[in-house]
């Protein structure tokens, strides 16, 4: 049996570091040692944070890896998984140690976290990176309401910047689409204000759900039910953006990605059909009751849009170039190339994830 030191140091108490500077003597520190002891393919994993100060009692985490035979107790660990690869046993450990250690160093108990941020760190699924993201965004106000919902959760904790993206690209389109109905409508454009703002919305519909189905996520979603079919159990498992990055102990298949662009292309097919459907019939909707009240409008007015050949028109255009545009866009461009370049300046990042979306949103509008 070989044991390993990982690390050991000592945290000062964030309430009480000002003292230090008068008395040595009422120093808090918090000693915190890792250790991961290895027996053939069996990993345990354990860290004990002792605090000097008496108003907090020990806390120990323990785990075994491989076969799950060398449970041990103390703080309520536990448990093994058998059955995965050593790569993926290994990579889970990891993310518990890392997890763990993040809410150590941050002074929160596995209790003091949503159930099922705490249920993926048991299960090694998240590293200590979402953790620290996730205490991070907690701070906010704004943030910490929006983290109650699952959706917005697994979104921001990939990316923190999912907010202004989603601001960018309604922004940017509610200026685009403004200015294409007044190079439409020009002289009528104040008269017709009803129609530009029935197309504006459904315009700000659109965008927001092409930012929102093929932005990374974290998953924090429990298992699909044994009992589910074949394609939901194939589509469970896909990525939400073809193209993000894996967090480690996680893997998609070439088929899993590819899984990933049909299942939002069929999402943005209903979305971009449903909201042409509801802004065209809004807009004819207008046009009669205009020519039942104003005559003269009647003369003017061009015929009744087709409502569903142009709504199944627009669906087929959101699932397959816009689609396919910005899943390249958030999964290759922003999260490969950009964030990794730019993630300690997020006012750059920002800027220039302005300047993509503004060129994405245009190159759409020329197909």
């Amino acid at each position: 049996m070989a044991v390993t030191t990982i690390r050991s140091f000592t945290l000062q108490s964030p309430n009480n570091h000002h003292r230090c500077r008068h008395s040595n003597s009422r120093h808090l520190t918090t000693p915190l040692n890792l250790k991961i002891v290895t027996h053939t393919h069996k990993t345990h994993l354990s860290f004990t944070l002792n605090k000097l100060h008496n108003r907090l009692p020990p806390l120990t985490r323990s785990y075994s890896g491989g076969n799950g035979d060398d449970g041990v107790g103390g703080g309520g660990g536990g448990g093994g998984g058998g059955g995965g690869e050593d790569g993926d046993d290994d990579a889970g450990e990891k993310n518990k140690a890392e997890a763990f250690l993040a809410l150590a160093e941050a002074g929160r108990s596995l209790e003091s976290i949503p159930k099922d941020i705490a249920a993926s760190i048991d299960a090694g699924k998240i590293p200590g990176s979402i953790v620290k993201r996730y205490l991070e965004l907690e701070k906010s106000a704004v943030f910490r309401w929006l983290l109650q919902f699952g959706g917005f959760k697994e979104r921001l904790l990939a990316d923190d910047l999912f907010l202004t993206k989603v601001g960018i690209e309604c922004g940017v389109g509610i200026f685009t689409k403004s200015a294409a109905e007044l190079e439409k409508r020009r002289e009528n454009f104040t008269k017709e204000l009803d129609f530009v703002f029935a197309d504006v919305i459904m315009a700000i519909i659109a965008d927001f759900m092409l930012v929102w189905l093929p932005a990374p996520t974290v998953s924090l979603r429990s298992p699909i039910a044994i009992n589910a079919g074949r394609v939901a159990k194939f589509f469970s498992g896909c990525p939400d953006n073809a193209f993000q990055v894996a967090l480690a102990g996680t893997s998609y298949s070439f088929l899993q990605r590819i899984g990933a662009i049909v299942r939002n292309g069929a999402k943005l097919f209903a979305v971009g059909t449903g909201a042409s459907l509801v802004g065209t019939g809004i807009t004819n909707g207008l046009i009669n009751a205009r020519k039942a009240i104003d005559k003269s409008f009647a003369v003017e007015a061009e015929e009744d849009i087709p409502i569903l050949s142009t709504s199944v028109a627009y669906g087929v255009y959101m699932a397959v170039s816009s689609n396919l545009r910005y899943q390249v866009l958030a999964g290759v461009i922003e999260q490969r190339m950009l964030e990794p370049l730019l993630h300690q300046h997020k006012l750059i990042l920002s800027a220039v994830c302005f300047a993509v979306r503004t060129g994405n949103t245009f190159l759409g509008s020329l197909m």
